[in-house]
């Protein structure tokens, strides 16, 4: 009955690549190493133009990416680091993974829905989680760090595995989650912005 839902399989797709661009925005390698992972087993498909996702060059790399990235993570100064470049590498990461859903859909159109898709949902989650680290550095001098780091390593495992498995309701929670950091980063910056008004008024 579900074949016959027109346009189902550009549906699921649009699922699969949302919860895969929501998980490169906690970590950005850990997802690209699920995916080359699963697609080199042969447990998910990959369109002849993303085969080298599947190939062993690309799985041993992005493995060995992954783990650096996370152990990186619980350096001093260096996940400060790792903050500024997360974004632009999750926004390239998540439009990649993205793409790679859709190998039939034409190149422009391809490349501009990866884009605005799976970079915009990659690229809000990485800055939200960004802020979060910088205000969990202000508020303990970095010691809850660890803590944040945990919590996305876990949540880009989950995300990714979710994404493959359960493809419907990774895009549902990534979609909940864009929102949610939208919404809570508005309401930080007016909060932040009446402050320095306050602070400026004599």
């Amino acid at each position: 009955m579900l074949d016959q839902v027109p346009y189902l399989p550009y549906v699921i797709s649009a699922f699969i690549g949302i919860g895969l661009a929501a998980a490169t925005g906690f970590r950005v390698f850990l997802p690209m190493f699920a995916v080359s992972l699963a697609s080199f087993m042969g447990w998910i498909p990959m369109n002849e133009h993303f085969e080298w996702l599947s190939g062993l060059p690309t799985l041993i790399t992005t493995g060995i990416a992954t783990i650096v990235e996370i152990l990186a993570y619980y350096i001093p100064f260096v996940d400060h680091l790792l903050d500024t470049l997360s974004v632009p590498l999750a926004t390239i990461a998540g439009s990649v993974l993205f793409a790679s859903q859709f190998g039939n859909l034409g190149t422009f159109p391809q490349w501009a829905l990866a884009l605005i898709a799976g970079g915009g949902t990659a690229a809000t989650i990485s800055s939200g989680f960004a802020g979060i680290r910088a205000a969990s550095t202000a508020t303990t001098g970095g010691l809850g760090n660890s803590v944040v780091g945990t919590t996305e390593t876990a949540g880009a495992g989950i995300m990714a595995v979710l994404a493959m498995a359960l493809p419907i309701f990774a895009g549902i929670c990534a979609i909940v989650l864009v929102i949610f950091i939208l919404v809570a980063g508005r309401k930080l910056w007016r909060k932040f912005k009446n402050r320095k008004t306050a602070a400026s008024t004599p």
